[in-house]
């Protein structure tokens, strides 16, 4: 199965790339091969009408390819006042693009959301306007309780990613619910 990893911070060392490095290492436990690839929202260009009909750019063709050739997207966004940040919203306009006959990256795409924040909320707010967008595109994303990492930055890490058991089996529960939903059957570790 093939996953993509999509963090809608542009930091190098974010939160939600933790998160996703998290599911990334979660992944790896799990039963079934999983080849994951991450999409770099930051390497997008703004988005723009005249750029588009030109045949948009290389960073934007691979995009559209990655998420189009992936069984599953699982995005992690910051809440930047309380919404997902434009860095994010400007990679979803683009994805939603159809080509022609072609139809969006997106359209269909079982997609899993989560957020962190060093905030006390775990950046839940940003969620619904990330389910709207994705939703309005085209995508099915996976029904299950929103999974914010509140405090982010004070959780414990270890490699780049969350090693709080709490936090660990709420992402995993995710995880798993976004696999089911993409057609796998992952295997209950006792």
């Amino acid at each position: 199965m093939k996953i993509v990893l999509m963090s809608g911070s542009t930091r190098r060392d974010s939160l939600n790339t933790t998160v996703l490095e998290t599911v990334r290492h979660i992944l790896a436990g799990l039963p079934g091969a999983h080849e994951t690839a991450d999409l770099a929202v930051a390497e997008l260009p703004y988005y723009e009408a005249g750029l588009e009909l030109a045949d948009g750019s290389a960073a934007v063709r691979a995009a559209k390819d990655l998420v189009a050739g992936a069984d599953l997207l699982f995005i992690s966004t910051p809440s930047y006042n309380g919404a997902m940040p434009g860095a994010l919203k400007n990679a979803l306009d683009w994805l939603s693009r159809a080509e022609g006959e072609t139809p969006s990256p997106l359209a269909g795409r079982v997609t899993a959301v989560a957020s962190a924040s060093p905030g006390g909320r775990g950046g839940v707010e940003a969620q619904a306007g990330l389910v709207a967008v994705l939703e309005r595109c085209g995508a099915r994303v996976v029904g299950h309780e929103p999974v914010g990492v509140a405090r982010a930055a004070k959780a414990p890490t270890e490699d780049g990613r969350y090693t709080d058991p709490e936090l660990v089996a709420r992402l995993e529960s995710l995880t798993r619910a976004a696999l089911a939903a993409a057609g796998t059957r992952a295997e209950v570790l006792v």
